[in-house]
């Protein structure tokens, strides 16, 4: 079989496998490629979402430590009152 020949061989039979994959997980359709923009924006959705949260338990954390340090600074120099 000529090289010629069989790169168009495995070539057809590449197609008609990804073909049939995307026909399994329901992306055959006319819509297929808005289906796979929807899903990566979705997971850009998501990204962004554990991205946010991440930030906004660090920026909590840190503000916590720093009225804890600014509430024993005030305890030591007797701000409010009698401070032991």
């Amino acid at each position: 079989m000529p090289d010629a020949e069989f790169e168009d061989l495995l070539a057809r039979a590449a197609e008609a496998g990804a073909k049939r994959a995307l026909a399994d997980v329901g992306l055959d359709g006319r819509e297929a490629a808005m289906d796979v923009r929807d899903l990566r924006a979705l997971l850009d959705c998501i990204r962004f979402i554990r991205r946010t949260a991440v930030q906004t338990t660090v920026h909590l954390i840190t503000t916590g430590v720093i009225l804890a340090l600014l509430a024993g600074i005030a305890l030591k120099l007797r701000i409010f009152g009698n401070g032991g």
